[in-house]
């Protein structure tokens, strides 16, 4: 257990102490953020108001809300994910340049080498998601605040499970590689490519019908759903407070997916977290069983 804790405090240290891998994983959701809202914002308000019947009148600050709640789930989806990824690169470096070839010469055992790798992946990685949450949080109080005490608890839930999501799924994948061009190319591949598949960057809604139905097999798309209805949950009450129909609010939620239907049945928040929590017992499953092939043959 010492050993293990060791090896961990190690990996942490070694991820906070690489500035290419610490700054790249903190600057992205930061950067993410400055973009989204300096390009898209304009895109995302003149979205809504399209969606919004001409009798209706809507506030600036409730379209400012939605801007910022779309925004926000946008970056924290996507950053649970592609975060976990850079934490992860450490394990593929130490093998890139022969580290864990000295680590495995110690009494230290295989199982036990994986298993620090995949802690410190997943304290790092929350560490920054939550830094990058408070920082998004901070941005929806400056543009439209509408979320409840329940919504910011539940966004940090969104985010840890996101984390253990994007921790799993990163272990799998990078238990792969070995090489630093490696690193690059899967590194280039998930920052570039997850944030469409998961409905991050473009909604699904607006999706063909064919990936529409493609994409409601991946986890990351329920994900992004979580998140966007507990930054949106507040700000759409509140449309319906101020004389919204109810009939256009649900369109709105239909065109943000917070609404998701796998072949035309609702999935509701609880299977949304289901889903993911059971795609992440089949991903640790998957990464421990390749240690044990690995090691029996051996």
């Amino acid at each position: 257990m010492k050993t293990t804790l060791n090896l961990i405090k190690r990996n942490i240290k070694l991820f906070f102490k690489d500035k290419g891998m610490f700054f790249t994983a903190l600057i992205t959701p930061a950067i993410l953020l400055v973009l989204y809202a300096t390009f898209l914002g304009n895109v995302y308000k003149d979205s809504f108001m399209a969606g919004i019947p001409p009798m209706f009148t809507v506030s600036d600050k409730v379209i400012n809300g939605l801007v910022a709640g779309q925004l926000v789930s946008s970056i924290l989806a996507v950053s649970c994910v592609t975060v976990a990824f850079c934490s992860n690169f450490l394990m593929v470096q130490d093998k890139a340049n022969g580290t864990i070839k000295d680590l495995l010469i110690t009494p230290v055992k295989s199982s036990v080498l994986s298993l620090s790798y995949y802690v410190a992946t997943l304290v790092s990685t929350l560490i920054v998601c939550f830094t990058a949450a408070a920082l998004c949080l901070g941005y929806v109080a400056l543009t439209g605040w509408y979320m409840s005490f329940a919504d910011v608890l539940l966004i940090f839930v969104d985010v840890f499970v996101l984390v253990l999501f994007g921790t799993a799924l990163s272990s799998v994948i990078n238990f792969f590689l070995s090489t630093q061009g490696q690193i690059s190319a899967v590194g280039t591949i998930i920052s570039a490519g997850y944030g469409f598949i998961c409905g991050a960057y473009m909604p699904i809604s607006s999706f063909g019908d064919g990936l529409q139905k493609a994409v409601m097999f991946l986890p990351g798309t329920y994900g992004t759903s979580l998140m966007r209805n507990h930054a949106l949950n507040g700000v759409l009450d509140q449309m319906i407070t101020d004389g919204m129909p109810v009939q256009v609010v649900d369109g709105l939620c239909d065109m943000l997916d917070c609404n998701l239907q796998f072949f035309g049945n609702d999935v509701g928040i609880a299977t949304m977290y289901a889903i993911i929590i059971g795609s992440v017992v089949v991903l640790l499953g998957a990464f421990i069983l390749a240690n044990k092939l690995k090691n029996k043959k051996k």
